[in-house]
């Protein structure tokens, strides 16, 4: 029964379906639930820092059970964004409404969407990565896959990666300059990749061509078949859904740096190069996104085995609390950075 933990995570989504349903100031349930109710619940629920046997491991990696809770993410988030494209085009509501349901979708697009998407971007398996990509379609967001796992994971925590926050930089200004720095740094790399095929611009292999085209005809189809205020809503859900990653960016990296040796080139990614929460909620909610340490350090690792490393820079509260403390960026620096390694401080 402890595997099905994971279902929890499927709470922000029943929520956001519950608002969908019943409309009026019901609609800012799923906010109220992500970044209030789950705060608080994290302070309630004790920090777990307990790590799996061997044994253990090797029977949670071989159950399929873990992988169907990521699959059925993609059925309930199109559903979700459907249900709400329909009920925007065909229901007459008030401004507050609207609002409450493009936050209300757009952060079951960023945390059942994206953040299951990081997850199996990772794996080997073709069908499962098609998964993944698809998740991110809604949000915008596709370029994420090539940036993430050919760009962020071999220059996270250095100044070249558009994902590390720099110290004293505000969540904010982090926005603007990762969601535009990593869009073209996902071209510079497909571009690198298509040169090293011995590909053209107009390749087929031209994932990011592919992906400008899918995301404008998703766009196509909405406006089409549900209207313009239906498109206006499909495109500010979306947003609300990256800039929620966006946020997970800020505090996974922040003011975390790397190195540099004497021939110039950084020290290899470590354990102390991200910030790690072992906060239950956040951690269930998130299928251990918060363990994010041993991902760098491993990144084929399946969610449901992350490690806790007692090196790792550790957050004092679970990222969902986090998130919400980055919005206050004085507060944010005042609790954050007396914990950042002064060796690690770029100025």
């Amino acid at each position: 029964m402890k595997d099905l933990k994971y279902l929890a995570a499927f709470s922000i989504p029943t929520v956001a379906l519950f608002g969908l349903f019943f409309q009026d100031y019901w609609v800012w349930a799923t906010p109220i639930f992500a970044f209030v109710c789950i705060p608080v619940l994290e302070l309630i629920f004790p920090v777990d820092t307990s790590n799996l046997d061997g044994d253990t491991v090797e029977s949670k990696v071989k159950n399929k059970v873990f992988d169907w809770l990521l699959y059925l993410n993609l059925p309930i988030v199109f559903g979700i964004v459907i249900y709400g494209l329909y009920l925007v085009s065909a229901t007459p509501l008030e401004t507050y409404e609207f609002i409450g349901l493009v936050f209300s979708v757009g952060i079951v697009l960023g945390v059942n969407g994206i953040n299951v998407a990081h997850e199996l971007g990772h794996r080997q398996k073709t069908n499962e990565r098609f998964l993944g990509k698809a998740l991110l379609l809604p949000s915008f967001y596709m370029h994420f896959y090539i940036e993430h796992n050919y760009g962020h994971h071999l220059n996270a925590a250095t100044p070249e990666d558009p994902a590390t926050a720099k110290y004293n930089q505000s969540v904010y200004s982090f926005w603007v300059t990762s969601t535009i720095r990593q869009y073209f740094s996902a071209w510079r790399i497909q571009n690198k990749l298509l040169k090293n095929a011995g590909s053209t611009f107009w390749s087929f292999k031209n994932d990011m061509l592919w992906y400008t085209i899918l995301q404008l005809t998703y766009l196509a189809i909405v406006v089409l078949a549900f209207g313009t205020i239906a498109l206006l809503f499909a495109i500010a859900s979306g947003i609300v859904g990256f800039v929620l990653l966006e946020t997970v960016n800020y505090i996974e990296h922040y003011g975390l740096m790397r190195l540099q040796t004497k021939s110039g080139r950084y020290e290899r990614v470590k354990e102390v190069h991200s910030w790690n929460s072992n906060h239950v909620i956040g951690r269930i909610v998130l299928y251990e996104l918060t363990r994010h340490s041993d991902h760098h350090f491993k990144s084929s690792k399946k969610y449901q085995v992350l490690d806790c490393h007692e090196e790792s820079p550790q957050m004092p509260f679970g990222y969902p609390t986090s998130m919400v403390l980055s919005m206050i960026p004085p507060l944010w620096f005042k609790i954050m950075n007396k914990r950042v390694p002064k060796s690690m401080i770029i100025s």
